[in-house]
């Protein structure tokens, strides 16, 4: 039995004590159990989408039209999920997704998330949004990337950038389908905004760029600084050629994140860019819009032999991952189960979620026949 998937002998293990795990191995049901003991405001914030939630229904529903389809006789009893991105070494092609205001679930938010990541020596992807400053989430070690929400104040923008370069965040992810909220009635119904109530503005009261522009801190005058905030990182689009502003103050790799459309990958490409994330958020920006699996074989084909192609979006179990690494994806981000998992036991939750999704994943790997990522292709599927 390959490494990731001895958690499951853990768990057998542990019921000779009569031990079980701290909630459900299977990520499917962890938004039901996260419902009954989450608030509602701060669960419908993880849980929601976009208008009807049409979209993440659909990202769900892709994965459902793609089935493995097993090889017998390969000589997959030692199998190796380790990979590298960007040139980060990983141990399975998964990353923890950039989710922010992480303390409206557990009040040591990503901080918690952090140190469960390098536990596991899983790279998280730290969100703008985040509920403590960046270099406190970085304390925890481990590998780690910065998600921007890109702010309409260059100095602000360059000011992050310098920051996490420092805290030593090693890629940077630019999330481009997020400039404005959509309309997200789960939210709206329960006038539920957490920056509003100053969760998720920590990097930006902390950040000096971000300060100096304010008439008094945001100790002295937090609403003032809350608004100055929703005017520099909401409401305004931005175009291609700004990507030169981003490169002039950031030495690392960069992937955008948002990408739907395969002219949109090829311009990435064509501008410079190292990575591709094809995500729609999980369906939390535009209502009917294409499922992020569908988008996948198209632009993998496309440009994967110029740039990297991750995927995020209606990520679940280990055949989620196994699906979208055979349809070109080079890793995957997890968003939601994680969250979830820190609602339900914080740290040890994130843990738990994480190596359950692992181990599911070494297990589905080696028994559809293949020993390394690497070895999937679309071959390995049948769309039905």
């Amino acid at each position: 039995m390959a490494e990731h998937a001895q958690y499951q002998n853990e768990i057998y293990l542990q019921g000779l004590a009569d031990h079980v795990p701290p909630f459900t191995t299977d990520a499917t049901r962890l938004e039901s159990v996260a419902e009954s003991r989450m608030e509602p405001g701060p669960f419908g914030y993880v849980a929601g989408g976009a208008g009807s939630g049409d979209t993440a229904r659909a990202n769900r529903e892709a994965f459902a039209r793609w089935r493995i389809v097993p090889r017998v006789l390969t000589d997959a009893t030692t199998r190796d999920l380790s990979t590298t991105v960007l040139g980060t070494a990983l141990p399975a092609p998964v990353l923890l997704a950039p989710i922010g205001v992480q303390s409206i679930v557990h009040p040591d938010g990503e901080v918690a998330t952090a140190r469960a990541a390098a536990a596991l020596d899983v790279p998280i992807v730290l969100s703008t949004a985040s509920s403590y400053p960046l270099e406190d989430v970085a304390a925890a070690g481990g590998p780690r990337w910065f998600q921007l929400y890109w702010p309409n104040d260059p100095e602000v923008c360059a000011s992050l950038l310098r920051r996490a370069e420092a805290a030593g965040y090693t890629a940077l992810v630019v999330t481009l389908d997020t400039w404005t909220l959509a309309w997200r009635p789960r939210d709206l119904d329960q006038a539920y905004l957490p920056f509003l109530r100053a969760s998720g503005v920590a990097n930006a009261f902390t950040d000096p760029a971000f300060r100096a522009g304010l008439e008094k801190s945001p100790e002295d005058d937090q609403p003032m600084a809350i608004l100055r905030w929703v005017s520099l990182f909401t409401g305004t689009d931005k175009r291609w050629d700004q990507l030169a502003f981003l490169r002039e103050h950031w030495d690392g790799p960069i992937a955008l994140k948002g990408i739907q459309h395969v002219d949109d990958a090829r311009r990435a490409a064509d501008e410079g860019m190292d990575a591709v994330i094809v995500s729609n958020h999980g369906g939390r920006q535009v209502d009917g819009a294409l499922a992020a699996l569908d988008a996948l074989p198209e632009i993998a084909q496309a440009v994967g032999d110029r740039l990297e192609v991750l995927f995020d979006s209606g990520i679940r179990t280990g055949a989620d991952v196994l699906k979208a690494l055979a349809l070109g994806a080079k890793a995957v981000l997890l968003g939601r189960p994680y969250v979830y998992g820190l609602a339900l036991a914080g740290e040890a939750g994130v843990r738990h979620a994480v190596r359950s999704l692992l181990a599911d994943l070494d297990l589905t790997l080696g028994l559809s026949g293949y020993r390394t990522p690497a070895e999937l292709t679309p071959d390995a599927l049948r769309r039905v």
